[in-house]
């Protein structure tokens, strides 16, 4: 056993550098984990600068200077938030309250089909079972409207705390664009003067991460746009807030598409019945998600690593069982940039240079 684990020591952790390196690495996880709640502002603000980078970048290769180029792509930024908060949000919220007050004539429809299903199918589905979904599934939505009812009282604190950070992010956006040499220069301070490992290491989580989260970013506009043209055109009801969930499902793969799909085909059937709208809406809901797996996705991220589906689910899990819903959010992320530093982590390989030293 000592034996076994000397050998992984010197084989990954040979180099002063890996040893400095996983050292920062296990403080960085504890502290986001420990202060993460405290600090959502900052992380959420250095994503954010992060995915902006790129276009100022490309503005700067363009010949822009460089601080008007932060100057427009922080103006785009910050007329995206405006509209996000005073155009898209109140829209959804109020199509959310819309679902709420119709779940009963919802619920009331889907008992209906539920009880067909018996009848249809006696030798699979029983009565019972029937009512035992039924139940389940009523008390869930009774809970969630209880709780979209008392949100306003309930969630005062939480709403002044969004408001500050609403504030605090796009100020703190700002000076991350800005000051992002010297913020780095800082940092890079307090690491070995010699660090070729971790350069090579930064540089590659740099382009895999980077181009994985702007490449989510303009997937998740750009199947969220397209949905909520379609649905519009066929006059599905809530394709406002239908059309933002499937443009965040594009975030977990696989999963998020499988999830989503039910509420679509559940507001469409109860909207349409059975019915050619109905085979309409699922068609071209499943035509986009055909041309993102098969066209929008290979043309975003032609340069990342693609990650196995069960990589994917362990993600999921994972950092969902971590950190909870935010786990969800940037599980693939995270899994992307964890990849990217064991690809370039140094080994050092008794068994191949034996033979050259013996040569």
């Amino acid at each position: 056993m000592i034996k076994t684990l000397r050998g992984l020591a010197h084989k990954y952790f040979s180099d002063e550098e890996a040893v400095i390196l996983f050292l920062l690495l296990l403080f960085g996880t504890g502290f986001i984990i420990l202060f993460g709640a405290m600090l959502a502002p900052a992380i959420a603000a250095v994503i954010v600068a992060f995915i902006l980078q790129g276009l100022v970048t490309k503005l700067n290769h363009l010949g822009v200077p460089e601080l008007v180029s932060i100057i427009g792509v922080f103006l785009i930024f910050l007329g995206v938030l405006i509209a996000f908060l005073f155009g898209l949000l109140p829209l959804i919220w109020g199509q959310v309250t819309s679902l709420a007050g119709e779940a009963p004539r919802i619920f009331r429809e889907m008992q209906s089909y539920l009880e067909l299903l018996p009848q249809q199918y006696p030798a699979l589905i029983s009565m019972e079972g029937v009512n035992t979904i039924y139940t389940q599934v009523t008390t869930e939505a009774g809970r969630m409207t209880q709780w979209l009812v008392s949100f306003s009282l309930a969630s005062i604190p939480d709403l002044v705390a969004l408001l500050i950070y609403m504030v605090l992010l796009p100020i703190l956006v700002f000076f991350f664009l800005k000051d992002r040499r010297a913020l780095l220069a800082s940092i890079g301070k307090l690491l070995p003067p010699q660090r070729p490992m971790m350069v090579r290491i930064w540089n590659e989580v740099n382009l895999q991460c980077a181009n994985y989260v702007r490449g989510k970013a303009v997937e998740i506009l750009i199947v969220g746009g397209v949905t909520y043209v379609s649905f519009k055109f066929l006059g599905v009801p809530y394709a406002a807030l239908l059309s933002l969930m499937v443009g965040l499902s594009v975030v977990i793969p696989y999963i998020g598409a499988a999830v989503v799909t039910i509420p679509v085909a559940m507001i469409a059937l109860f909207a349409f019945g059975w019915g050619s709208q109905f085979i309409w809406v699922m068609a071209i809901y499943g035509i986009i998600q055909a041309l993102d797996g098969n066209v929008l996705v290979p043309l975003l991220f032609s340069e990342v690593n693609n990650l196995h589906p069960v990589v994917i689910i362990v993600a999921v899990l994972f950092f969902g069982g971590i950190w909870g819903l935010w786990g969800v959010f940037f599980a693939i992320p995270l899994a992307t940039m964890l990849k990217a530093v064991f690809s370039a982590w140094p080994v050092n390989d008794q068994r191949l240079s034996a033979p050259a030293e013996r040569a």
